[in-house]
C-alpha cells in the first residue's frame, strides 16, 4: 500500500521525467473482454470511449492495431484512439482535465505521474471498474501495482514496464574474445577496456552526458546503496551517489569513453559500430533492427556495491475522476480486460508487458529480447514517491553533465544539484 505522499508547495505541475517511445498490439483468446451485447439503453448505438496516448513515435501504429482489433471483436463499444504529441502530452492533458474540453475517458499515464494527478483529485480509483470487468490486480507485475496504490486504492492498471537495459555489439564482443555480457563492475570494466581501440575510434562504453542518464544515474545510485530521496529530502550528494558519478567520469579519464559526448552521441556511435556497450531502454529495439545491427541485449550489470537495482518506467491506464457514465466505465473495463490478455503484438515491439498471463505464455517466452527485458522486473525501481518529482530532480541532469564533462568535481556538482532542488521545493 502506498502511504500519503509528501506535498511540495509552490511547484508547477510538470510532465514526466523521460519521454520514451513504446508500442502496442492486440488479439483475442476469447477470455479477455469483448461483448456482443447492446448498450444499456437498448438503442443499438455503440458507447464511444475517447482514449488518449502519447505514442507519437513508431509505437502509435501498434496501439492503434490493438484498438482496431478490440473494436472489431465486439459491437457494444467503440474506442476512439487519439495520439497526442509525446513532448506536449501532459500539457494537453492538463488543459483537458482542468477545462473539461475534449477530455479523454481513458488515458495512458507514466507510473511516476500517477501520484501527482491523484493528489490533484483528477483521477478515480479503478478498483471497482476492474472488479466488475473481472480484472484482478494480482494478475499484473507487482511493482507498478504497488506504486499506483495510494491510500489503499488502485489508480492505474499497468500496460508495461520498461527498464534500462544493456545493449552490446556482438561483432565487437566476438572480436575482443568476450563470450558473455558482463554482469558486475569487475566484468564490465574488464570488457570495456578490452573493447576499446582508440586507434580505430572504437570505445568500450560511451558515457552519455545527457539523456538517457535519467535512467542510468538512478540505477547506479540505488545499486551503490544510495537514494535519490531519503524520505524527507533529496539525497543525490551522498557518498554513494558521488562515487557513481566519479566512476563514470573515471571511464572518460581512462579513455574508455570519449570526453565530450553530445546529446545522442553515444547512440550515434553505437549505430556506427564504434560504441560497444550502451545502456538504454526497450524502445531502442526497432531503431537497431531497422539499422541491421548485430546486437545483443542483457540485464544491466550491477555496477554498485550494495544490490542489483534497475530504474524503470511504466505505462498504465488511468481514468479521469470526471468520467461517471456507467456505460463508458463498463466499456473501459471491457477494453482493459481485452488488453490484459491480448498484448503480444505490443511485446513484439520490444516491450515486456505487465500482464502475467502474457508474460507466462509460451509465445512471450519464445521472444528472446522481451524475455530478457522481463528478467529485470524483480529488480526495478520507479521514481521516488514525491509529488512533482520531475521538477525536483531536474537540476541533477545539468549538474551531472557538468561533472561528466569535467567542469566541476562530482561532489560540487551534486551539492549544487541538491541546493537547486531544495530551492525548487520552497
Amino acid at each position: 500500500m502506498r502511504k500519503p505522499i509528501r506535498k511540495l508547495s509552490a511547484l508547477l505541475l510538470t510532465g514526466v521525467l523521460a519521454a520514451v517511445s513504446l508500442s502496442a498490439c492486440g488479439g483475442n483468446d476469447g477470455e479477455t473482454g469483448g461483448k456482443k451485447a447492446q448498450t444499456g439503453s437498448g438503442s443499438g448505438k455503440k458507447t464511444e470511449i475517447l482514449f488518449w496516448s502519447p505514442f507519437s513515435g513508431s509505437d502509435g501504429p501498434f496501439m492503434k492495431k490493438l484498438v482496431d482489433k478490440y473494436n472489431s471483436s465486439q459491437d457494444a463499444y467503440k474506442v476512439n484512439f487519439v495520439i497526442q504529441p509525446n513532448g506536449e502530452y501532459y500539457k494537453q492533458l492538463d488543459v483537458a482535465l482542468s477545462t473539461g474540453k475534449e477530455r479523454p475517458d481513458l488515458m495512458i499515464m507514466h507510473v511516476d505521474s500517477v501520484p501527482t494527478y491523484q493528489s490533484k483529485d483528477q483521477l478515480q480509483p479503478v478498483d471497482e471498474l476492474a472488479s466488475q470487468a473481472g480484472i484482478n490486480p494480482a494478475d499484473f507485475a507487482e511493482a507498478p501495482i504497488k506504486y499506483s496504490t495510494i491510500d489503499g486504492k488502485l489508480y492505474s492498471l499497468p500496460l508495461d514496464i520498461h527498464p534500462v537495459l544493456m545493449y552490446y555489439n556482438k561483432d565487437l564482443f566476438e572480436k575482443a574474445g568476450i563470450t558473455a555480457p558482463p554482469t558486475n563492475r569487475a566484468e564490465f570494466e574488464a570488457a570495456a577496456e578490452k573493447l576499446t581501440d582508440k586507434s580505430k575510434g572504437v570505445y568500450g562504453y560511451v558515457v552519455p552526458t545527457l539523456w538517457p542518464q535519467q535512467f542510468i544515474f538512478p540505477s547506479l545510485v540505488w545499486q551503490n546503496g544510495g537514494e535519490l530521496w531519503n524520505g524527507t529530502d533529496v539525497a543525490y550528494n551522498s557518498p554513494e551517489a558521488v562515487e557513481m558519478v566519479e566512476w563514470m567520469r573515471g571511464l572518460i579519464e581512462k579513455g574508455i569513453s570519449p570526453s565530450n559526448v553530445q546529446q545522442d552521441g553515444e547512440n550515434t556511435l553505437f549505430l556506427q559500430g564504434k560504441n560497444a556497450i550502451q545502456f538504454n531502454g526497450p524502445w531502442m529495439k526497432s531503431q537497431y533492427d531497422e539499422a541491421g545491427l548485430n546486437y545483443g541485449v542483457a540485464v544491466m550489470p550491477q555496477i554498485g556495491k550494495a544490490k542489483q537495482a534497475i530504474y524503470a518506467g511504466s505505462h498504465g491506464f488511468v481514468v479521469p475522476k470526471a468520467v461517471t457514465d456507467s456505460a463508458k466505465l463498463a466499456g473501459i473495463g471491457d477494453f482493459l480486460k481485452y488488453v490484459a490478455g491480448n498484448s503480444l503484438d505490443w511485446a513484439e515491439s520490444g516491450q515486456a508487458v505487465a500482464s502475467k498471463k502474457v508474460l507466462d505464455s509460451a509465445e512471450f517466452k519464445a521472444m528472446p529480447f522481451q524475455s530478457t527485458v522481463s528478467q529485470s522486473f524483480e529488480h526495478v525501481q520507479f521514481a521516488p514517491n514525491v509529488l512533482n518529482w520531475g521538477t525536483v530532480i531536474e537540476p541533477v541532469w545539468g549538474e551531472l553533465s557538468n561533472a561528466l564533462l569535467g567542469k566541476k568535481t562530482a561532489q560540487q556538482a551534486m551539492d549544487d544539484a541538491v541546493a537547486k532542488s531544495r530551492q525548487a521545493m520552497k
